[in-house]
């Protein structure tokens, strides 16, 4: 029952940071399109932080749910947004910039939910009721934030830094990398099962996002302590 309850309450403190996380990488993705022109995701009601409009069944509540429960962070993703490069004013920029929208909304909330640590750690009475389950959340704002962005930043179709490198390859290179894809889930569901069995092939390659937020708490941390 003791642990049942430690599931919930992690589930409970994770949720809003997991929420706005997700959401806010795709609404980027979304007013991003349409700046350069493309409004289907607009008109399909995907340019908006409310979580009812970017939900996906596994991604948003049976995968989260099952991570948390075995013991893991609160992990998953949200419904991609639709979008149709035919309507970029600029085809090569439109199709960087819409990528990388996604993973720098990610850094930029990942980055402010670091700051805020440093304040409340420094300027707010540690015996508020809340300290506690503030900081909780915000660590796991930072942690979450930064996982999704250097994630989807893994040059690996289809995530969104293999759709930035495309922009920079012609012909038969092209061809060559976009059929990558064909094998994204075998490699991910490698990935997967090394981790499973011991080996953090996954730990490995999401290092640098974990050490950048430690690091920018630090950093905040001493900003706020006057050192």
């Amino acid at each position: 029952m003791e642990n049942m309850s430690a599931v919930l309450f992690g589930i409970a403190q994770s949720l809003p940071g997991f929420l706005l996380a997700i959401v806010a990488h795709e609404a980027a993705h979304a007013w991003m399109a349409l700046r350069f022109g493309d409004a289907t995701a607009k008109a399909e009601g995907r340019l908006t932080l409310n979580p009812a409009a970017h939900y996906d069944p596994w991604g948003t509540i049976l995968f989260p749910l099952l991570s948390a429960f075995t013991g893991f962070a609160v992990i998953g993703w949200a419904k991609p947004v639709p979008i149709n490069v035919r309507n970029f004013r600029q085809l090569r920029p439109g199709i960087f910039w819409v990528s990388f929208a996604g993973p720098l909304a990610n850094i930029v909330l990942g980055t402010l939910s670091a700051f805020l640590i440093a304040v409340i750690a420094t300027q707010v009475d540690p015996n508020f009721a809340y300290f506690g389950i503030v900081l909780g959340m915000l660590k796991y704002s930072v942690f979450i934030n930064f996982i999704l962005a250097f994630f989807n930043l893994i040059p690996i179709p289809p995530l969104d830094g293999s759709k930035m490198v495309s922009v920079f390859l012609r012909g038969q290179a092209l061809f060559r990398y976009e059929a990558i894809a064909a094998y994204a889930p075998m490699i991910f569901m490698g990935i997967l099962l090394l981790s499973i069995v011991g080996i953090s092939t996954l730990g490995y390659v999401l290092l640098p996002a974990q050490q950048l937020s430690q690091w920018l708490i630090s950093k905040f941390f001493m900003l706020m302590s006057g050192v």
